[in-house]
């Protein structure tokens, strides 16, 4: 049986073939066939048409059959990954260590759900962020700021860490974490992060050896916050339980603040594992690809300084 793949950089636009009306409506009509055979045939044919077979596609997402519309939006959701994944490399080879973290991890959301809307997450985070403007208003220390951002995000809005499956790939997507409310530790500092800048805070992200935290730090006060721990406050001296790593020595450079693309490439690096993991070898390649990508420019980046 021939399987076709989909779409990859090296099958772009000249492999495409014009279908005619009447052609296209002969497909449609096989995807309703039930012989497996028939459909990967028909997918074939569709793929080979190109990007452009979305438009045509896109009316039979509501067919009354269901198998039309299950087969439609499998072909579709080819074309929307493809468009995605370019969209995240391009976006990984262009810029820089202090990128945009919040529309780099949609656009990585995107990888894997395609009908993620990126200005809806992002009007999502403005409200929770006009909210908790409203109630750190009449707040005056840090400790009252950070006791109030602990409340509203993970007491009324209940993110939590999953600690039950922290291998469940839907902790890696920001978009999926925000759907869920449960995440790993770097989505969850990510939603923590994106929501204290929103608000001038002075938070950075803190990479450690098998976790992730966030860091409060002004001119009297430092502060670390485990947003998978619902939030909990940590000393620096607390923060040492993290860095018992075979082979590594616990130094102050380990809670050095990292940049917003290191966290990116960190977001990465764990879905990769991931996959890896539970033995998908496409999907593992496609995050690896990423991974490149965003260490390639920031070895270079880091040698431009």
């Amino acid at each position: 049986m021939i399987r076709v793949k989909g779409p990859t950089k090296s099958s772009a636009a000249p492999v495409a073939a014009e279908l005619s009306e009447q052609e296209r409506r002969a497909l449609i009509t096989l995807l309703a066939d039930e012989d497996p055979y028939v459909y990967e045939r028909v997918r074939e044919k569709i793929v080979a048409s190109g990007p452009g077979a979305v438009q045509w596609l896109k009316p039979h997402l509501v067919s009354s059959d269901p198998l039309v519309r299950r087969r439609a939006r499998a072909i579709t959701q080819l074309f929307e990954r493809h468009i995605a994944d370019n969209d995240f490399t391009l976006f990984c080879l262009t810029s820089g260590n202090d990128l945009d973290l919040e529309y780099g991890a949609l656009l990585l959301s995107r990888t894997a759900y395609p009908d993620v809307n990126i200005h809806g997450y992002s009007a999502l985070l403005d409200n929770y962020a006009a909210e908790l403007r409203s109630r750190l208003a009449h707040t005056t220390t840090a400790g009252e700021i950070l006791m109030c951002l602990r409340k509203y995000v993970f007491g009324e809005l209940r993110f939590v860490g999953n600690r039950e499956n922290e291998m469940d790939r839907r902790n890696g997507y920001l978009s999926r974490v925000m759907d869920r409310r449960i995440g790993n530790s770097i989505t969850l500092c990510t939603l923590y992060l994106v929501l204290a800048r929103r608000l001038n805070l002075p938070v950075t992200g803190i990479a450690l050896p098998w976790h992730f935290l966030c860091r409060y730090q002004n001119s009297s006060v430092e502060v670390y916050i485990d947003a998978f721990d619902r939030g909990k406050l940590l000393s620096k001296a607390e923060c040492a339980r993290f860095l018992v790593w075979p082979g590594q020595k616990s130094s102050e450079w380990s809670l050095s603040p990292v940049s917003t693309r290191q966290m990116l490439l960190r977001m990465c690096t764990n879905l990769y594992q991931m996959h890896i993991v539970s033995r998908d070898s496409e999907e593992a390649k496609r995050l690896m690809r990423y991974v490149v990508a965003l260490s390639k420019q920031a070895h270079r980046t880091s040698q431009e300084v």
